[in-house]
């Protein structure tokens, strides 16, 4: 993934933006089960009184508590309460926190020393708290005074603070009715702010996580297209050494399915990533914050969950990384079987074709099935872990709450918390399925990217000399595949010049196509040096070269739309009689008219709509349009009958009169009138001149010669 880099800089900005969202969306995720327990907790248990501290209360209440307490926690509430009215008022609620002790610790001193006193009954229960009757109890105050409390105190000490402090509240609402105050309306507006608080931290968090996917869709979709652009465009520059480096159906997969891959990997992960580590940590914080007595429960879960990452990184990976090249498989064998379809007809192959696919397809189909059937054992095997720890946390908690040792809502938060620290490693698996499959797809994108090409300009490049327009010279030009110890091509001169036809004829493999694919650069030399208008090709533009170089290649290829289009692929501003003009001299424009759309016909995907001398035709017709200074067909009369073969050259001969045309040829009858022929064999010319000429002075012509054309003929 480190190599791909690069492509990650124009979008920093939106990924820091990005980020600072899911911090921002996750830290209200984790807001929501502590403001969830408090309107549990405070709202519905507690009233909605939310201290023990009491912003009022009667001159004999506070009397009474103040029994319970010692001398520095009753001089602290002297302080901060105004006593010379009846009932006082707290002054300072800066000190709140502090009296909420005071007076926690002082009430369960006094339930203490109740249950000291009253045998059998259990008087913390907040229900039998809650029908005390006030002013019976402020009568029994000379009792305890003469009491030691020592031990009842002690005992409330070492009880739990959020206990302490619910039972206090029970005692406030006590004191609150007993003046008067409206509880009910406390507890009604304490829900209502607490309810409005939690919907706007979601609100918070779901515009937080649609801006996210936005940003995170436009990250991934945005590098897919600059990958796709940019592998696209380097094998545009590819040699054709470089093309059977990679095959066609490998590079098609890496364009799309890998990019795919990459762009998804982006999008989900840059969430999962961010989101991971922030819920985790921050979830495990809220937790021992508030309670660490089912910590455990939650190590359980972690180590499940660990365990099946553990169990994914052994079996499931390997499985990841050889996927794409079954990918790969299917694509080269589906597209073999698709382009040669006829020849498989015809050799009555279709079975063995079929068996290839059906090995490609079942397996790929049997590693996707493994994986596909680890990703069902496990979603439901985590729903299982995950409401089985809910369902201990429950039963654990629920002991817990009947010992007051934990408050309901403490609870409910722990539960919400302990599924967001496993949704986080769950996360974190999901990391772990995406993140291997994504960079065996990115480094396969990056050895595309990183292929050094071949063929390059020169830094410093040169410009054509005008006056040797269409000079087309080869000066001992060797040629040699990459690392093969023979040259296929071997010391090669001769000159091609404006107006006149050279002609390449040989036996098959003597290197004829090798040799003019070297003029536009689609190889380089080895030796010696190829000069186009009196320059060497390697010291100018390949973009310059091509301009001056209509060029038809020994398949026919035709681009998918109209035949107009296809023609005017090598010239987009002809006009539609030029058009015309051109396809006549291409001996295409019967064919076409024959048509009833004419030149607005549709060409099908890879032409299979037209035959293939009228492909040879229209792909003549382009390099025409072109109006090239040179010239090169490519054995591109091969498929057209000698009547047109004829008419063919004769219009060539007027209509590229001054340009240099280089024809390769099988067939004596396509080059006889040819100014230059040249005769290749094994690699090296043989013979150079005309038909007469090497009739006489060159026996491989003669041979070729002979064994198509009669006495008369030659």
């Amino acid at each position: 993934m480190l190599r791909l880099k690069k492509y990650v800089k124009p979008y920093l900005l939106m990924i820091v933006l990005s980020v600072g969202l899911l911090f921002v969306s996750n830290m209200c995720d984790l807001k929501l089960p502590d403001v969830m327990s408090d309107i549990v907790n405070v709202g519905i248990q507690q009233s909605g009184i939310e201290h023990a501290a009491l912003d009022e209360i009667s001159k004999d209440g506070l009397e009474f508590l103040m029994i319970f307490m010692n001398e520095d926690e009753k001089q602290v509430v002297m302080d901060n309460y105004d006593l010379s009215q009846d009932p006082a008022v707290l002054k300072n609620s800066d000190a709140r926190e502090e009296l909420d002790t005071i007076f926690s610790l002082s009430e369960w001193t006094f339930i203490n020393a109740m249950k000291s006193l009253q045998t059998g009954e259990n008087a913390s229960n907040e229900s039998s708290i809650s029908e005390i009757d006030l002013s019976m109890l402020y009568q029994t105050g000379p009792m305890f005074l003469q009491m030691d409390l020592s031990e009842a105190r002690h005992s409330a000490e070492l009880l739990d603070v959020s206990m302490r402090h619910s039972t206090g509240v029970v005692f406030a609402k006590m004191f609150y009715e007993e003046i008067g105050v409206d509880t009910a309306n406390i507890q009604q507006n304490y829900i209502l702010k607490s309810g409005l608080k939690m919907l706007l931290i979601a609100l918070l968090g779901v515009i937080s996580i649609i801006f996210v996917s936005f940003l995170s869709s436009k990250i991934g979709n945005g590098i897919g297209r600059d990958l796709r652009r940019d592998v696209f465009l380097k094998v545009e520059d590819f040699s054709n050494a470089q093309f059977h480096q990679y095959s066609t159906s490998s590079l098609i997969t890496r364009t799309t399915n890998d990019v795919t891959q990459v762009s998804m990997l982006v999008m989900m992960g840059l969430r999962m990533m961010i989101s991971a580590p922030i819920m985790g940590i921050g979830a495990l914080i809220m937790i021992f914050e508030r309670n660490t007595n089912m910590v455990w429960i939650l190590g359980l879960g972690v180590t499940l969950v660990m365990l099946m990452i553990l169990f994914m990184f052994i079996f499931v990976m390997p499985k990841f990384r050889i996927i794409q090249k079954l990918v790969d498989r299917l694509n080269l064998v589906a597209r073999e079987n698709l382009n040669g379809l006829m020849v498989v007809r015809a050799f009555k192959n279709q079975q063995f074709e079929k068996d290839r696919f059906d090995k490609a397809n079942t397996d790929l189909t049997k590693t996707q099935l493994f994986i596909n059937r680890v990703m069902a054992v496990m979603m439901p095997f985590m729903n299982l872990m995950m409401n089985g720890i809910m369902l201990l946390i429950i039963w654990v908690g629920a002991h817990q709450i009947a010992q007051s040792a934990m408050q309901v809502g403490d609870m409910m938060a722990f539960m919400q918390y302990a599924m967001q620290v496993i949704m986080s490693f769950v996360m974190i698996a999901m990391m772990f399925i995406m993140v291997p499959r994504a960079s065996v797809s990115a480094s396969r994108i990056a050895d595309v990217l990183e292929s050094e090409c071949q063929i390059k300009d020169p830094e410093h490049p040169l410009e054509f000399v005008e006056d040797q327009k269409g000079w087309v010279e080869f000066d001992h030009v060797s040629f040699n595949y990459g690392q093969a110890q023979e040259n296929v091509l071997e010391d090669i001169s001769f000159v091609a010049k404006p107006g006149e036809t050279t002609a390449f004829i040989g036996s098959t493999g003597s290197g004829k196509s090798t040799l003019i694919n070297l003029i536009p650069r689609f190889y380089d030399v080895s030796e010696g040096e190829i000069k186009v208008n009196g320059v060497n090709v390697k010291d100018v533009k390949q973009h310059d070269l091509h301009d001056q170089i209509g060029y038809v290649a020994q398949k026919g290829i035709l681009l998918s739309g109209t035949i107009a289009e296809n023609i005017r692929y090598g010239n987009d501003s002809l006009s539609d009689a030029e058009v015309k003009e051109i396809a006549q001299v291409a001996q295409a424009d019967e064919f076409i008219s024959s048509k009833e759309e004419g030149y607005d016909f549709e060409i099908a995907q890879n032409a299979t709509n037209v035959s293939g001398g009228q492909k040879q035709r229209l792909s003549i017709a382009r390099a025409l349009a072109k109006k090239a200074p040179i010239l090169i067909f490519d054995d591109s009369f091969s498929a057209l009958d000698f009547k047109t073969d004829a008419a063919l050259r004769n219009a060539l001969k007027k209509y590229c009169a001054n340009a240099t045309i280089l024809i390769v040829a099988q067939r004596i009858s396509s080059i006889m009138n040819a100014e230059q022929i040249i005769v290749l064999d094994e690699g090296k010319i043989v013979g150079k001149g005309t038909h007469e000429e090497l009739l006489a002075s060159c026996p491989q012509y003669l041979e070729i010669a002979s064994s198509q054309l009669s006495k008369e003929e030659m």
